[in-house]
């Protein structure tokens, strides 16, 4: 079975995020915002994609707050975690912000919050499983 991490500060989105793509995708999930733990499962490929939020209020590395952008683009610059999918998920969806924020983080997808089509969005994690 293909393993989701749904790296997001709001347990609300982790938890909606979760049932749909367990019973929609028949998908395990995994969730964490701890930076460390997310590095530490893309390394030991205990998840086969990561869903990254943008904005972590909580999350820091090393005594230093990250986003999702700087997340992803640490895992992006290891050779050990850089071919392991990562979709951006944010509420920020201005005109220019998917492009900016792919050119960014390296991430490989971006999807904007709230999602409101959940097949769409399964639909949409699956696909980036299979392109990689």
């Amino acid at each position: 079975m293909k393993t989701v991490l749904i790296v997001e500060d709001d347990p609300i989105n982790a938890r909606v995020f979760s049932k749909i793509l367990t019973k929609r995708g028949g998908l395990a999930v995994k969730h964490t915002e701890n930076v460390d733990e997310v590095i530490q499962i893309a390394q030991n490929r205990e998840a086969d994609i990561i869903l990254m939020d943008v904005s972590l209020a909580h999350s820091v590395y090393q005594g230093k707050p990250v986003d999702g952008i700087k997340i992803t683009q640490m895992l992006k610059a290891n050779p050990d975690t850089a071919n392991l999918p990562v979709i951006l998920v944010t509420a920020h969806a201005m005109d220019g912000d998917r492009e900016n924020f792919l050119k960014l983080s390296g991430a490989d997808g971006y999807i904007s919050k709230p999602v409101v089509d959940h097949q769409q969005f399964v639909d949409q994690v699956k696909a980036m499983m299979t392109d990689i």
